[in-house]
């Protein structure tokens, strides 16, 4: 079943496809810039990045394991379609991570600067996979069937995760790199916050 988002701007098929691939392609190269400053980010990507750090697997590979986990919970709450736009993406993401490394280098990002940009690519990918009604999955579906399940509001819930992230990140990586990393999430929530609103978003 389409979302809201859908039905109001009649996206096609082709229109949902060229969405994914911009929205992941940007999330994955938001993430290489990210690995390349040793910095890290919230929910289950955040999650797949230190677990590569730790162990040195591919990212890519991680990501996707980490969130087969989900697609129950995001089966049981929002149906077998939502299921498959978000293996789509997590697939094009996992692939995209590691393909990229092996096309672009970086030599020099300053840590703020490339913290920040992370936030505002990694944004705007993922602004435009919510309105294809598609989803990077992992912690946000767990949040909301946990929401239906105990009354907890799904934000405490993302919130309460990525605190422990980052606080686990803070025995891994050094503390600078853990308060760059906060600015990079804190820009990409924002980015979602800001823009991510039926009342702005009105198809021409």
């Amino acid at each position: 079943m389409q979302n809201e988002d859908q039905k109001a701007a009649g996206h096609s098929l082709l229109d949902d496809a060229q969405g994914y691939l911009f929205g992941t392609a940007m999330c994955a190269f938001a993430l290489v810039m990210l690995r390349t400053l040793g910095l890290v980010t919230g929910q289950t990507a955040g999650l797949a990045i230190l677990i590569s750090y730790v162990t040195g697997w591919p990212f890519g590979w991680v990501f996707f394991v980490v969130n087969l986990p989900f697609y129950w919970f995001a089966y049981r709450r929002m149906g077998r379609a939502f299921v498959m736009r978000t293996f789509v993406n997590v697939a094009l993401i996992s692939a995209f991570a590691e393909l990229f490394p092996t096309l672009v280098a970086f030599e020099r990002i300053d840590p703020l600067f490339g913290a920040v940009l992370f936030g505002l690519m990694t944004g705007a990918g993922l602004l435009a996979i919510f309105r294809h009604g598609g989803s990077l999955g992992g912690i946000g579906i767990l949040a909301l069937y946990f929401q239906d399940a105990t009354g907890v509001k799904a934000g405490y819930s993302q919130l309460a995760f990525d605190a422990v992230l980052f606080a686990i990140a803070a025995f891994i990586l050094p503390l600078p790199l853990v308060l760059y990393s906060l600015v990079g999430a804190v820009v990409v929530n924002l980015v979602i916050a800001i823009n991510h609103r039926r009342d702005r978003y009105i198809a021409m």
